[in-house]
């Protein structure tokens, strides 16, 4: 048997599997380790070629096994999937992953550094934070509903609603029913002002990111989706062209192609689900602003929005804003507002 040169460790919380094969192919190593002898074990071996499975805590453990010298890639577990063999379990799953990271056309995912998960940690328990938020307003409406008491959408429909809870000359609740929902009322307030508290963080991180300030030039990128770009991608050169990062994101429509005939349906479900809910808002925000004012400085939006729905237009625009972002990112170049053609 020869020196290991490949492994494919399939993490967990506590116990690892390790499958390792020389560079004929063989299997020289089949091994389960603990979670604290990991950095030892791996530290006695030669530097080698090591596949993972991506996830959270994967990027952790890439940048601790390229600090031993080793090389590791990571891979996302639907592309490991295909070369699973017969029944799903630690070893087998091992035994894909390493073989997986063999393949020349096995897709890589960049690892992150420390300040691109600090940074996505904001995003994600602010996410937490609006969707509770907006399950406590939900309650609120309901409950008040079942009162007669219906007020319009929205936030400022929510603050009317908060209105009538603090009014306590407003006959329409009883004592007991006013009581109860002060308690939602008051986790509605306490979340929205941690809400401001970390948006107020991530404007510290964007005016501290010079590439996040040039994302924030474009239509329909602000602060937060800016800031969320930097720290989803890292490295933009990654994608070969804007049309690439775009299909990552899940802003293409699905394909069934088959015998020459191409057959289009709805955006795919796959790919980054936050950057492509954050892009698809700010384009919504962009044509309010063109139904609102017009889009005399942007005909080709004028057309968009004249021959298809408002939401579809508003993931075609999304689409644009994703390449219009990797260009500006690769070439290090800044947003400029397209010139109109003078007709002559």
């Amino acid at each position: 048997m020869g020196e290991v040169s490949t492994i494919g460790l399939d993490i967990a919380k506590s116990v690892f599997q390790v499958h390792g094969v020389d560079g004929a192919g063989a299997v020289v190593m089949r091994k389960r380790i603990s979670r604290l002898k990991m950095l030892e074990f791996f530290a006695g071996l030669p530097p080698c070629l090591i596949g993972i499975e991506a996830c959270p805590s994967a990027h952790h453990w890439s940048r601790e096994l390229q600090a031993l010298g080793h090389t590791v890639r990571l891979m996302p577990p639907s592309y490991v999937k295909a070369y699973l063999k017969r029944s799903k379990n630690d070893a087998n799953d091992a035994a894909a992953i390493c073989e997986a990271v063999t393949r020349p056309s096995m897709r890589f995912v960049p690892i992150k550094t420390k300040e691109q998960q600090t940074a996505l940690m904001l995003h994600r328990t602010r996410q937490l934070l609006v969707r509770q938020r907006t399950m406590l307003s939900n309650a609120l409406r309901g409950h008040l509903a079942e009162l007669g008491i219906v007020s319009a959408k929205g936030r400022n429909g929510t603050g009317e609603l908060l209105r009538i809870l603090a009014d306590t000359e407003d006959h329409r609740l009883a004592p007991a029913g006013r009581a109860i929902l002060d308690v939602l009322a008051r986790q509605y307030s306490a979340i929205g002002a941690e809400i401001r508290s970390i948006d107020k963080n991530i404007l510290t991180l964007h005016r501290s990111c010079e590439a996040s300030q040039r994302l924030e030039e474009i239509p329909g990128i602000g602060p937060i989706v800016a800031t969320a770009l930097v720290a989803e991608i890292g490295d933009w050169r990654e994608f070969r062209s804007g049309r690439n990062l775009a299909a990552w994101i899940g802003l293409v429509p699905k394909q069934h192609t088959t015998g020459g005939k191409d057959k289009l349906g709805s955006i795919t479900k796959q790919g980054n689900r936050y950057l492509r809910w954050l892009l698809v808002t700010g384009a919504m925000a962009v044509i309010r602003y063109a139904q609102k004012h017009g889009t005399e400085s942007r005909p080709w939006l004028a057309r968009l929005m004249g021959r298809r729905p408002t939401k579809v237009a508003a993931v075609a625009l999304a689409n644009k804003i994703a390449r219009m972002a990797w260009a500006i990112m690769v070439h290090g170049e800044r947003y400029r507002e397209p010139k109109l053609l003078m007709a002559t």
